[in-house]
Parts: structure tokens; sequence; C-alpha cells
């Protein structure tokens, strides 16, 4: 009778059948660039609260049916703002052979993938100019094992951003670049092309490219001897990663900056325009589901963001003693008061 019993509870049982294959539980490694790994968390533990991006890609991927410690085992790497590390961490990733693996906020982290391993799919998030850097053939067609979502829509974004400074600050007419030129960077992305606007918009440019944090302080001193009046921070992992640093060396020289990142502008830039990369994160979830279900790749286009966003900080245009046109207000997502 016990016998008997105990075969008719398991039958009863909610999701349990005889002969039910168990549900599959994917590996995902997942190459970063984080700051500074935090006092309670290991090198390698995968932020767990208070990384937007972060939380943005996992609810991509919760979208689509992938549950961390359920059908879900992700492993995660962080460059920490040094792309020299990229190339071991990605090397390491490979070595757990992982079912995919995505290369974040960081050519050098998809660069560094794609050299490790020809065979795992990688999906790259938040990236620049991934044809020009030979991550893929084409946008349309990317071939090989990469694929994803870029950040960049074309090379019109650096001249948006300059006559989105040039709106807020009038007077403006020296314009520092400020770039980053170390191991595992590339130069300031279509930076002709950013002379070609400027010269419309009647400003001079004045490019300073930075190594290692160290060398920040000088570039703004730099910046100061030649009396520059505005700041464009160019979109790079580096500089984002020491972007809080790059923030308050902005404040204490008083110059109006313009960057490419909103939560910059949260924590008291002047103002941001760049793509939604909360979007593109959780876009990631997507190709990871395309993926997992047995499409290449290369058969997946890169995919380019749709919507961009004006982020304004008044309290540090009262500090800088700026006065935002009231036209520029009404066009921005957010308004920081």
């Amino acid at each position: 009778m016990f016998i008997v019993a105990l075969a008719l509870v398991l039958l009863a049982a909610p999701g349990l059948s005889f002969g039910q294959e168990p549900a599959k539980v994917y590996r995902i490694g997942y190459l970063g660039v984080r700051g500074p790994t935090p006092p309670d968390q290991t090198p390698h533990q995968c932020p767990i609260q208070g990384n937007s991006f972060w939380q943005a890609f996992l609810e991509g991927l919760r979208e689509v049916g992938y549950l961390p410690g359920q059908n879900l085992l992700l492993e995660c790497r962080y460059t920490e703002g040094q792309a020299e590390r990229a190339p071991a961490l990605a090397a390491d990733l490979v070595s757990l052979t992982p079912d995919l693996i995505v290369a974040s906020s960081a050519t050098a982290n998809a660069r560094a993938a794609k050299q490790a391993t020809a065979t795992i799919p990688i999906v790259m998030l938040n990236l620049g100019n991934p044809v020009g850097e030979g991550l893929v053939a084409s946008l349309a067609h990317p071939g090989g094992n990469v694929t994803g979502v870029t950040d960049t829509i074309s090379e019109e974004i650096g001249g948006k951003q300059l006559q989105l400074l040039k709106e807020a600050v009038p007077k403006v007419s020296r314009v520092a670049v400020l770039g980053y030129a170390g191991p595992g960077g590339s130069p300031v992305l279509f930076w002709s092309e950013l002379e070609a606007a400027a010269r419309v918009l009647g400003l001079t440019l004045q490019r300073y490219e930075v190594r290692a944090p160290e060398e920040l302080e000088g570039a703004f001193a730099a910046m100061t001897t030649v009396r520059v009046d505005g700041l464009f921070v160019a979109d790079a992992a580096f500089l984002y990663v020491h972007g809080q640093r790059i923030v308050d060396l902005a404040a204490e020289h008083r110059l109006p900056a313009v960057y490419s990142w909103r939560d910059r502008v949260q924590t008291g830039g002047l103002m941001a325009y760049g793509a939604d990369w909360l979007a593109l994160a959780r876009r990631g979830g997507f190709y990871v589901d395309k993926i997992l279900k047995g499409t290449p790749p290369a058969d997946l286009p890169v995919e380019r963001p749709t919507k961009f966003d004006l982020v304004i900080n008044l309290k540090t245009a009262k500090a800088l003693g700026l006065t935002i046109p009231q036209s520029l207000l009404n066009r921005a997502d957010e308004v920081i008061r």
C-alpha cells in the first residue's frame, strides 16, 4: 500500500512525470567593465543590486524565460576599467565552456572574446562602431560568431552632442575632447566628423587623450592652461568607469561638459545625450534567447539604438552660473532640479 500511495503522490506532484527530461540549465559567461569591486563582493561575483545596466540585462532575460538559479547559470568577469585584463578574463570564461558569452560595454571585451573563441557565440552589448573595429563584417550580415547591439547609430551622434552643448552654453567656443588611448583603447570615434560638426557650430576642438587614471588631473590642468570653455567626453569604457572623477574635475575647473551616459549627469555632470543603454541591455535577452534556441549569430543582424535620451542637471548649471534655455529644457527626457 505504501508503494502504491507513493506512486500516486509522485504522479500528482506538479511538474513531475515519468520519463520527463529535466529542464536544461544554460551557462552564460559575462565579460563587463564594472568599476572597482565593492568590498562586500568577490571580483567574479555578479552584481546583486545597485547596477542598473546589469538589472536591465536580467530583466531582458526574464522577459524571454531565463531565470538565474533556475534555468540559467551566470559566470561574471570584470576588467574594472583595465582593458588589458580582457584577454585573460575572456580566456577564463572560454575555459568554462559556456553556451554563450556576453561582452558588454567595451570594444576590448568583445575583441578579447572573439580572439579567445571562434565557436562559442558572442553577444555584444552597448559597444560602438563594431564594423570599424572589425568585430563584425557588417551590421546586416555580421558573419562569424559575434552579434548583438551597438550604442552608436552613426557618426552624427558626436555632432549632436556638440550642438546641444552649444545650445546650453551659447558662449562656448573652445571645446576640449577627452578620449582614452591606453591599452585596449581606440581613438575617438568619428573624429573627422566631429571636427566637421564643430566647424559648422563655430567651435574649435582641442584633443586630450589619457592612458591611466592618474593622467586625468594633468589633462584638466592642460585644458585650463589653454582656456577651453567646454568639455566633450568621448564614449569610452575607461572614461565611463572613471566617470565620477571626471565629473568632479569638470566641476572643479568649472567646465560645462556633455557626456554619453545619463547616470553621470545624475551624479553631477551637466548634460548627457546618448542611446538609451538600459533598453539596449534589455535587448540582450532577445539575442541570448535566439542563439540558445539555435539561431547562428551570423544570421542575427546587429541592432542600432532607436531611442536617445537628453538629460540635464540644473543644479550643476546653477553651480556653473549657467541659465539653460527653456527651449532645450522642454526637449529633455529628464531634468534634474
